[in-house]
């Protein structure tokens, strides 16, 4: 390793320690000099000091190595014992201070002795962690049994289960690879929860908007049939429900395009301006309907949406995949583009997220790039009809007509993306 590299390292030890620093010090904030067992100096120091014994561990061989677990060893003691003459003066309990001191010396040492970039995102994670312990802490306050339970058993699987499962096909179509299946369906409980976590942070009584933005990330078809259920209970508040709605309809939008860039990035280039048009007018109109400026509404209670880590729900979600992804075979290879597309009609109907994730998978190779592109966009615009359906049957014509004219809109502003988009490509001169 050069001097130059050596800096660039102690760089980001320091940075490490600065990053955590600035949060323990904000937190701290209001207690006077001397008062507080480490602050932003003292984790500045700390991913220093772990950056310089990393650099005499590097050069010392195994000896070094003994060292540096010694000086850290000392170092974690000395941050304990003065962590524990503060909870003595003040009468409280509490180890984190202890835990970021020696996060940000034993980062600050990685960064020196392994790769200074994973170092750096660790140090940022950290930070984050240690940021959000009001959020995390009323997290943890709603959490049911049931949700930990769910949560522990996904994760077994996931953190057992999956290694283990072979990653090839396993049937004569080539179609069901079990690594890649239970993967993508890890993938859309986690972007679920993070719907269902918000809700439960928040709660669906802190407004009608966040609310369908929210529960756009678990189902958009439930939470229509909810407010399109309370918008009939509750005329006066109509419009904002139905906003609600839509709001719901433009994150499965969005959650459609992470899937798909998340799977085959290549299909961003096909739907990013279609679905992002078609989102963008779903907002517009949600937008347009809010006639009132309070940003709650009494009407905006009642939106529950089920557990997405729970078990039976995952393995269901698993199952259908399994399905999608055997049929949607099936149809490209007998029926070619065509089956593609009537495959994605009628599986858009109920869901949006197995078909997306079947045909990203299949645009890696097996069809075209613009098929699985058109067949993802084809799924959307069906839920959005079918959604519109839901919102007629259990709202009524009113609510019905709303949902219907606004995504009726953002069909026809997702087909002119895709002409748009198309006329560029074509527009293009041919590779030389």
């Amino acid at each position: 390793m050069d001097t130059f590299e050596l800096f660039q390292r102690l760089s980001v030890a320091l940075a490490i320690g600065l990053v955590i620093g600035l949060e323990r010090g904000w937190r701290a904030r209001e207690e006077r000099e001397g008062e507080r067992a480490a602050g932003l100096r003292t984790h500045a120091l700390s991913g220093v000091l772990g950056g310089v014994w990393g650099a005499i561990a590097l050069r010392s061989g195994a000896g070094g190595l003994i060292a540096l677990a010694i000086a850290f060893a000392t170092f974690s003691s000395i941050v304990a014992f003065y962590r524990y003459r503060e909870i003595q003066d003040e009468g409280t309990f509490g180890a984190t201070t202890v835990v970021a001191a020696m996060l940000a010396f034993a980062l600050g040492a990685f960064a020196v002795l392994g790769d200074m970039q994973v170092a750096a995102a660790a140090g940022v994670i950290v930070a984050a962690l240690l940021a959000l312990k009001s959020l995390l802490h009323a997290w943890v306050e709603r959490m049911s049994w049931v949700e930990l339970r769910s949560a522990l058993v996904l994760m077994a699987m996931t953190f057992v289960l999956l290694p283990l499962l072979p990653n090839r096909t396993v049937d004569p179509l080539g179609a069901i690879n079990p690594f890649a299946l239970w993967l993508m369906t890890i993938l859309i409980a986690l972007l679920s929860f993070v719907g269902y976590a918000a809700i439960k942070i928040v709660g669906a009584r802190r407004g009608v908007l966040l609310t369908g933005l929210a529960g756009g990330f678990v189902s958009s078809t439930a939470v229509t049939l909810n407010m399109s259920r309370l918008a009939h209970e509750n005329p006066g508040q109509r419009d904002r429900l139905v906003a609600g709605a839509l709001l719901a309809s433009a994150t499965m939008m969005g959650r459609v395009l992470i899937v798909a860039g998340i799977v085959n990035p290549s299909l961003l280039g096909s739907l990013a301006l279609p679905i992002g048009l078609a989102g963008v007018v779903l907002v517009g109109s949600a937008l347009f309907m809010i006639r009132a400026p309070e940003a709650n509404a009494e009407g905006g209670g009642g939106i529950e949406v089920k557990n997405p880590f729970e078990l039976a729900t995952v393995l269901k979600f698993g199952a259908l995949l399994t399905v999608i992804a055997v049929l949607a075979n099936v149809a490209t290879t007998y029926a070619g583009d065509l089956g593609a597309y009537a495959l994605a009609a009628v599986s858009g109907i109920a869901d949006v997220d197995a078909i997306t994730l079947s045909m990203a998978r299949l645009g890696l190779g097996q069809i075209g790039l613009d098929v699985a592109a058109r067949a993802i966009a084809i799924a959307v615009g069906v839920n959005t009809a079918a959604k519109a359906a839901v919102g007629w049957i259990a709202g009524g014509r009113d609510v019905g007509l709303r949902l219907a004219f606004a995504g009726a809109l953002a069909v026809l502003a997702g087909l002119l993306g895709f002409l748009a988009g198309g006329a560029v490509s074509l527009a293009q001169p041919p590779p030389l």
